[in-house]
């Protein structure tokens, strides 16, 4: 069965016109253009095209969206794990409903007692809040001041600054990935200079040591949020750049 651009416009809720610049630049062909020039989609079109909506959401730049879709060998275990990270993105927002909730009936029933503000059990106040990662507190432990003018670079960046670095970082894991399937070993001068190009990239926010850089790279690996961002652009990225810095760092930076 085949579907009309205007029926994947209305079923998606994306524009004709943003199908047709999906088409332009190689992103989602359509199966077949008709004899009256209308495009037509079939069904592993629209799972493609759910696929590139999922990573939009996730904030993912339509190039680098191309290059994972274009090298994903099993579609069904990417879909598992968009899965279940919006399950825990639900979840999570269900939580901070029901503290928000609990704490309306708290504050509504001190209101009807004369003012006197009761809070039962305070820590419940922050119930759902995103805490930070187990990388973000062990670099604020460890290295302070890195710390802090990280946060003044961050402070500094536009969202239109922030979004190009997250493309820049992105695709930059996608060519790491490219190395990584291809068997390249992590001494190659090829993946070397892709993380001295990481390294100066780190060098925005702060100057680490090769310690300090052997270190993120662990950190990579040990914090679960983090790992599983490298790891849903390709199984075994973490690893595969952790020990890439290892040699970057005692190579370069000792």
């Amino acid at each position: 069965m085949a579907w009309s651009i205007a029926d994947v416009a209305r079923m998606s809720r994306v524009t004709s016109r943003t199908l047709r610049h999906y088409d332009e630049i190689g992103l989602l062909p359509p199966a077949w253009i008709g004899s009256n020039g209308h495009r037509y989609y079939e069904e592993a079109d629209l799972l493609r095209l759910q696929q590139i909506l999922l990573m939009r959401e996730l904030g993912v730049g339509l190039r680098e969206i191309r290059a994972v879709l274009d090298s994903q060998v099993d579609q069904l275990a990417v879909l598992r794990e968009h899965h279940q990270r919006l399950l825990a993105e639900r979840d999570r927002l269900d939580t901070l409903a029901r503290t928000v909730d609990r704490t309306i009936a708290e504050l509504t029933e001190s209101k009807e007692n004369n003012g006197m503000t009761k809070i039962n059990r305070p820590e419940n106040l922050f119930d759902g809040f995103e805490r930070a990662s187990e990388a973000d507190a062990e670099v604020q432990e460890r290295w302070p001041q890195a710390w802090e003018q990280t946060q003044e670079v961050l402070d500094t960046m536009t969202a239109e600054d922030t979004e190009r670095w997250q493309r820049e970082v992105t695709a930059q894991m996608i060519r790491l990935a490219e190395f990584m399937v291809a068997g390249t070993p992590v001494a190659d001068p090829a993946v070397q200079s892709e993380l001295d190009a990481h390294y100066q990239g780190i060098c925005r926010f702060w100057t680490p040591n090769a310690a300090a850089y052997k270190g993120l790279g662990q950190t990579y690996v040990d914090d679960p949020q983090m790992r599983a961002n490298f790891d849903k652009i390709a199984d075994g990225l973490a690893v595969y750049q952790r020990d890439a810095m290892v040699v970057y760092a005692e190579a370069r930076l000792s």
